[in-house]
């Protein structure tokens, strides 16, 4: 029995407590979802398989279900096309006994607005430094789009944040309001005996590693650029790819990799390497962590709060931190990525839903034949 196996047994932390704390039904809006690849919909896909396997009944409302086109500047992410009410409709039929609304698109300012017109409560997660990437694509300044967060997240009745420092960020901006919901990692997966990938076979050592998105925002450049000897590894893929791999030649772009295979490249590296400037979180840390890696990093929110010095090295000069992070004890690295776990991070999101009442409840459902 593996892990999750145990879990979806119904052995799980606060059990006991009384049905009316603990939502059975629960409807997650979002406008990230399959087949994007990304912290988001991992993290997302992953709680509802937790949340399944514990008894609840999850329905995700999604751009699957709906005619959907490209977003400016970042075409793997799909902007859903709704009819007037329908994300209201949808909501109405499912009854749910919670609505969370994951990220701040159509489909999550479709549900907030129902949701608001019929006084029912629901929660919200700050899962992307929003203003951020978006400044990056446009040349505009983040303080520009932080109206907007405030705006969207203000009504909820909790919002959900992965770090202690994000939880600060958002305090500045007003939303005091704020729930602790962590990440997890699969540790039957990421372990620090999965087999290397045999593109390692004959590199130069050592082997720096960047796995997510190839896209501006991740600033990968940074790491590409850094003068430290080695040979780096890029795995994943994304808008950006083609345009590295001209500039950076020598370094190995392996593209999207998942499960063991992806484990095999964290654990046959020296370091990984997590340039970003603009994550809530970086779950990617995490697993490389697990498989006994230690992370070099700018000293920003993410590893900040995941990192210390007997796993990591943080500083604005990412080559020392690079030959900090070799000397950390893998053993260590090990340990502390064990210590996020998928059930413990379900936990927090399941005990930070607000759970309807009944007359709640009934207001959800009444859904007019159209609404704008």
């Amino acid at each position: 029995m593996n892990r999750l196996s145990r879990v979806f047994s119904g052995d799980r932390p606060g059990a006991t407590r009384e049905r009316g704390h603990l939502p059975r039904s629960i409807a997650i809006v979002t406008d990230a979802w399959h087949p994007q690849t990304n912290g988001v919909v991992r993290t997302l896909a992953t709680t509802c398989e937790v949340l399944r396997g514990w008894g609840h009944e999850v329905t995700v409302i999604s751009p699957e279900q709906y005619r959907s086109f490209p977003a400016p500047t970042y075409p793997e992410i799909r902007l859903a096309v709704t009819a007037p009410g329908s994300v209201g409709r949808q909501l109405a039929r499912i009854a749910p006994e919670a609505v969370h609304i994951a990220t701040e698109g159509p489909l999550g300012l479709a549900a907030r607005r129902y949701c608001l017109r019929r006084k029912v409560p629901f929660t919200t997660a700050y899962h992307t430094q929003f203003p951020d990437y978006i400044a990056r694509r446009t040349g505009l300044p983040a303080a520009a789009f932080w109206p907007y967060i405030r705006w969207f997240h203000r009504p909820a009745q909790r919002i959900m944040v992965a770090t202690e420092t994000i939880r600060e960020q958002l305090r500045e901006q007003g939303l005091t309001h704020l729930t602790h919901w962590s990440r997890g990692v699969d540790l039957d997966c990421f372990t620090p005996d999965a087999p290397a990938p045999p593109e390692y076979c004959g590199l130069k050592g050592p082997i720096l590693l960047y796995v997510g998105r190839v896209a501006v925002e991740k600033n990968i450049e940074a790491f590409l650029a850094c003068d430290y000897p080695g040979t780096k590894v890029v795995v994943g893929d994304g808008p950006a790819k083609a345009a590295l791999e001209a500039k950076f030649p020598e370094a190995m772009f392996l593209g999207k990799r998942m499960g063991r295979e992806l484990a095999g490249c964290y654990a046959g590296a020296d370091v990984f390497v997590f340039p970003s400037r603009t994550d809530t979180f970086g779950l990617v840390m995490i697993e490389a962590l697990a498989c006994g890696t230690p992370v070099a990093a700018y000293p920003v929110p993410g590893p900040l709060d995941v990192l210390n010095e007997r796993v990591g090295a943080m500083g604005e000069d990412l080559s020392r931190a690079i030959d900090a992070a070799r000397y950390c004890d893998r053993r260590a690295c090990a340990a502390h990525g064990a210590s996020f776990s998928w059930e413990a991070a379900t936990w927090q999101f399941l005990s930070g839903l607000v759970a309807l009442e009944e007359e709640e409840c009934v207001l959800l459902q009444t859904a007019p034949v159209l609404e704008f």
